[in-house]
């Protein structure tokens, strides 16, 4: 029979052993609800317009537990919106850190290196800019406004080649928009313009279900004055997508060049009578509000990154 003695040292053992696996894995919300009760707390000050009562519950949530996700995310966003970017970046990397919702908060890290790196442009500093956006690419490969700032900020420092390089490679992986109009400007400036209709012609390869890129490499066409190309390439959109103003609109411009006078003012008036803009519409993904033009940040919902060309209704 073991000894007294002998029972407590093997018992205070087992302790010390279950001590270091309690204390190496932090506890989940459901093992704290107290932890879970100020984030809930948090979360209807916020929404109750209470940001600083909000910081209290999420503060006290971690000092319960330091890895708490949802109050890194709560402290992130009251961060993001006082503007406090160097701030709300170390709340959002401890969220990506803590796990759960991983993509959403490597997007959350995108875009707050964004911000940063578009403060520095603003303060007319590219350099500084440079990290930030790169590093916002590094969190979220594919996110859009960090690949059209990075290359305006090589721009801004002088290297044109590393900004069409920037574009280039995020083409090929992604056609998009705002991303082929730079291009398509730099392409300009060298005067290339077969260089040109090869882009547009590549993105309309790679994403052959895409009006919007059918439609620009229809409108380079035109401005190439290639007008028999023009007319074709609309033509073939028109019959996907008869009731778009915008194809209507450059196919008048088409046939008014070409001195097709009755031609050009049927399109016209087909463009009119539909009402709608003459610039591809834009939508956000998020809350579906409409934009005349692609920006980075939707204006109703104040979401990043989630504006794109809308599909044809």
């Amino acid at each position: 029979m073991p000894s007294l003695t002998s029972s407590l040292r093997a018992l205070s053992t087992v302790s010390r052993v279950l001590a270091r696996i309690v204390g190496a894995a932090p506890l989940t919300r459901a093992h704290d609800p107290e932890a879970a009760a100020l984030v809930r707390k948090g979360d209807e000050a916020y929404r109750a317009g209470q940001p600083e009562q909000a910081r209290r519950h999420y503060l006290e949530a971690l000092g319960r537990r330091k890895t708490d996700a949802d109050a890194l995310r709560g402290l992130r966003t009251l961060a993001v919106d006082a503007g406090a970017w160097q701030e709300a970046l170390g709340y959002a990397e401890r969220a990506l850190a803590a796990g759960g919702a991983r993509a959403q908060d490597a997007s959350w890290v995108a875009t707050i290196h964004y911000e940063m790196g578009m403060a520095e442009m603003r303060r007319g500093q590219p350099h500084a800019a440079v990290p930030h956006l790169r590093n916002a690419l590094r969190a979220e490969r594919g996110f859009l406004p960090a690949v059209v700032a990075l290359g305006d900020a090589y721009e801004a420092t002088g290297d044109a080649r590393e900004a069409v390089r920037t574009w280039e490679r995020a083409v090929e992986q992604a056609p998009a928009l705002p991303v082929l109009a730079r291009l398509e400007r730099a392409y300009r400036l060298e005067g290339r313009p077969s260089r040109m209709i090869a882009l547009y012609r590549a993105a309309v390869d790679r994403a052959p279900d895409d009006l919007a890129l059918a439609v620009a490499l229809g409108r380079v066409y035109f401005e190439l004055e290639m007008l028999d190309a023009a007319a074709d390439q609309l033509e073939k959109v028109e019959v996907r997508a008869p009731d778009l103003p915008v194809v209507h609109a450059f196919l008048g411009a088409v046939f008014e060049r070409r001195g097709e006078s009755r031609e050009a003012f049927e399109e016209y008036r087909r463009a009119l009578r539909l009402s709608g803009a003459f610039d591809w519409p834009q939508r956000c993904g998020a809350c579906g509000a409409s934009a005349p033009a692609w920006q980075d940040r939707c204006a109703r919902c104040g979401r990043w990154n989630t504006v794109r060309p809308a599909e044809p209704r």
